[in-house]
């Protein structure tokens, strides 16, 4: 079969894929509600991949995959929405892995999440963390607050994003999406602009180093709502990543400056839903109570998990607690659930 951008496409809206892997020496992979499966096809070659990718790109973007081996962008498609494009060398030939971004933004209501969450995005300032791995929803909550806020507030929203994934059409607010490398030089660059821009609410779509961190700790102090990702696997350690990442003799400042503009953490895995055959999230979330700023300030984060624990009545939770829900609900089979609990024998003896 000889494939082409538009048999991409077709197979990733007529299967409803998440993201479809190109790699030669085999033929197309997919995932679907999180399981991956292999397209009926031969094994790709090198030269088809190259085929159906080489032509997205203009010099700069050729030039710059050569030098770095790897290479970040996005297209749309009308009624088939954007595809979000990781270009690589492995073996010497070029592979590709596609992210299939839907046309609509989602609606926070069809997310599966916790309510509770919608309070941050109520909120007027301050810091909100959304965090997780690869492939487990953290662009899609984001999408899902701003849309929510796009609906309810006369906002002014800068999104920055690498590349842009979900595209928003003006409602209540006036949203404008920066994306790095074609419409900024990086996060940090875009950071300490966008604030003289009047934002209420800035978008950062990944907090990868200590500028971006530190530009973002800065625009949530000064009066803004910023909502950022990171890839950590709990609400506790994305608070060590933070202030980890910052030269010892600026972590004191680091942590009062995160005590007082953090309003809550995200953090979510994916699992496969049993029930109705998609997927469906199980949310970890840190609500900076009090309490919880004072840990942070005095560098006692390993009390935060104690406080999540019992913080139920301020929307808090633990990720075991969450996932435990959901094998009590049905929704998601009990040996997946055990494999990928954080402390398997607490979640063995939550749900028995």
């Amino acid at each position: 079969m000889e494939w082409n951008l538009d048999k991409l496409f077709d197979l990733a809206t007529t299967t409803g894929a998440s993201d479809v892997l190109f790699v030669p020496g085999a033929p197309p992979i997919i995932w679907v509600a999180g399981l991956m499966q292999r397209i009926d096809s031969p094994p790709l070659t090198g030269s088809a991949v190259e085929a159906v990718f080489q032509p997205l790109l203009n010099e700069q973007e050729q030039t710059a995959l050569r030098r770095q081996g790897d290479l970040d962008f996005s297209i749309g498609r009308a009624g088939a929405g954007r595809f979000r494009i990781n270009l690589h060398y492995q073996r010497g030939s070029l592979s590709a892995a596609v992210r299939h971004i839907p046309e609509d933004v989602p609606s926070f209501s069809d997310l599966k999440l916790p309510e509770s969450i919608l309070r941050l995005a109520d909120l007027p300032n301050g810091l909100v963390l959304v965090t997780g791995g690869a492939g487990t929803g953290k662009s899609t909550t984001l999408a899902g607050m701003v849309e929510y806020m796009n609906e309810v507030y006369s906002y002014h929203i800068v999104t920055l994003e690498d590349p842009i994934e979900f595209m928003f059409t003006h409602k209540k607010s006036v949203i404008e999406q920066r994306e790095i490398g074609r419409d900024s030089a990086s996060f940090s660059s875009a950071l300490r602009h966008v604030v003289r821009q009047r934002p209420d609410v800035i978008l950062v779509g990944e907090m990868r180093d200590l500028e971006t961190i530190s530009a973002a700790l800065t625009a949530a102090e000064t009066g803004h709502l910023v909502l950022a990702s990171l890839h950590t696997s709990s609400a506790d350690e994305t608070i060590n990543r933070i202030i980890d990442v910052f030269p010892g003799s600026r972590q004191l400042q680091v942590r009062v400056q995160l005590s007082d503009c953090l309003r809550g953490v995200i953090c979510q895995a994916l699992f496969h839903d049993s029930s109705d055959g998609g997927q469906v999230p199980a949310v970890e979330i840190l609500i900076a109570t009090p309490a919880v700023r004072r840990a942070i300030r005095d560098r006692q984060t390993h009390l935060l998990r104690g406080m999540m624990e019992t913080g139920q009545t301020h929307g808090m939770r633990l990720m075991d607690a969450a996932i435990a829900q959901l094998v009590w609900d049905g929704r998601v089979d009990k040996a997946d659930a055990l494999m990928r609990a954080r402390d398997g024998q607490v979640l063995q003896r939550m749900i028995g």
